[in-house]
């Protein structure tokens, strides 16, 4: 893969237009003897783009369906800052099992290896290797190709930065207390009920702050606005409460599973 790894990032750095790209990724796919190579870029206003080899179809259907809200390999790689291997994702819920069906019947494979990427001002983005393949075979490959994958996913996201700096996101605006403390409840696990009791507020209330750092965050919906909030450092996720020296029981559970 070395030689391979060189000739294409040699090849990026020639490259002119985001059009461009599709073709290297198609020629790094069969370089790597995968199923599928996707960069995947979720902006701060809700907003997705992309280029690699999926079915045209099945990413379509991915985004009419809205599948971001439900995609373990998004909502796990919001919340990491390493490559995280598909396997070890939370794959147990009904929307989950259902997506994952799904997406077989495209041929996405059964295997999978992302790697998340953080840009400025909250840039949130995904280089993924798909394969429909046994485990074995597939920790062989992520044994052996690790490092490369790391290094073209960063290079990769650098390009794709420089040739659309139109869509580098705006800073955050900065949350409020309590705004802050509504997020960090969700982003724990905690239901919209359990937080308003938590805080000693009303779940009006608490809606209230809610959709307000949604709007300050350029979110498109709660899912999104916690992981921004997540990835921008604003909120915590552990440890003491702002007004409970007690500490906030429970520890950081499935990441963003209660915010619907």
């Amino acid at each position: 893969m070395r030689n391979g790894l060189n000739t294409f990032l040699s090849n990026l750095e020639s490259v002119t237009r985001l059009d461009q790209i599709q073709d290297l990724i198609v020629g790094l796919r069969d370089e790597l003897a995968v199923d599928h190579v996707i960069y995947h870029w979720i902006s701060v206003d809700g907003q997705q783009y992309g280029f690699g080899t999926y079915d045209p179809t099945w990413a379509q259907r991915y985004q009419d369906m809205d599948y971001i809200r439900v995609d373990p390999v998004v909502l796990g790689c919001f919340q990491r800052f390493h490559p995280v291997d598909w396997k070890r994702l939370d794959w147990t819920s009904r929307a989950a099992r259902a997506f994952r069906a799904e997406s077989l019947t495209y041929q996405v494979g059964n295997q999978g290896y992302s790697v998340p990427i953080r840009g400025p001002n909250g840039q949130f983005a995904l280089f993924s290797l798909s394969r429909s393949c046994s485990d074995e075979d597939w920790d062989d490959f992520i044994a052996t190709h690790q490092r490369d994958v790391i290094v073209l996913a960063h290079y990769l996201n650098a390009k794709a930065l420089q040739l659309e700096n139109h869509r580098t996101p705006d800073p955050v605006k900065p949350l409020s207390p309590r705004e802050v403390d509504a997020l960090t409840f969700l982003a724990m696990g905690y239901s919209r009920g359990q937080a308003a009791d938590m805080l000693a507020i009303s779940e009006h209330t608490l809606r209230d702050y809610i959709e307000s750092a949604r709007l300050k965050l350029g979110a498109a919906n709660i899912v999104h606005a916690v992981a921004r909030a997540l990835t921008e450092g604003l909120i915590l996720t552990g440890g003491a409460a702002r007004d409970d020296p007690g500490g906030w029981p429970g520890r950081l559970r499935d990441p963003l599973v209660a915010t619907g």
